[in-house]
């Protein structure tokens, strides 16, 4: 059975699915917003810049450039680095902020 955390983002009340050797970034994707950027996918661009407000993750390597070590220290990771072990609360606060914020259009008929 595959494990399968839950990430919300309180500010919008949304929440995506997302595998432990998932990222963040891959999973946002499933938001249906358009226009999360994707960026360069490997911690180098600093688009997908996000807060983790609560829960367990790993990182990998991102440029200092785009999170300092103090940020990190602060919880600050980029999504396209981070993996959950953990149904996680998070602030999008990079780029992609907008999109991925942006209320999803209704669907009245």
């Amino acid at each position: 059975m595959t494990t399968i955390f839950s990430i919300h983002i309180p500010e919008t009340g949304s929440s995506f699915p997302c595998k432990p050797q998932e990222s963040l970034l891959f999973g946002m994707v499933r938001l249906g917003r358009k226009g999360i950027p994707i960026g360069c996918r490997a911690g180098g661009c600093g688009v997908c810049k996000v807060k983790i407000l609560s829960g367990t993750y790993t990182n990998g390597k991102m440029s200092r450039a785009h999170v300092t070590e103090e940020e990190e220290q602060n919880s600050f990771v980029l999504a396209c680095r981070c993996q959950p072990s953990s149904d996680l609360a998070i602030e999008v606060v990079g780029k992609m902020r907008k999109n991925a914020c942006a209320p999803l259009p209704s669907t009245t008929t």
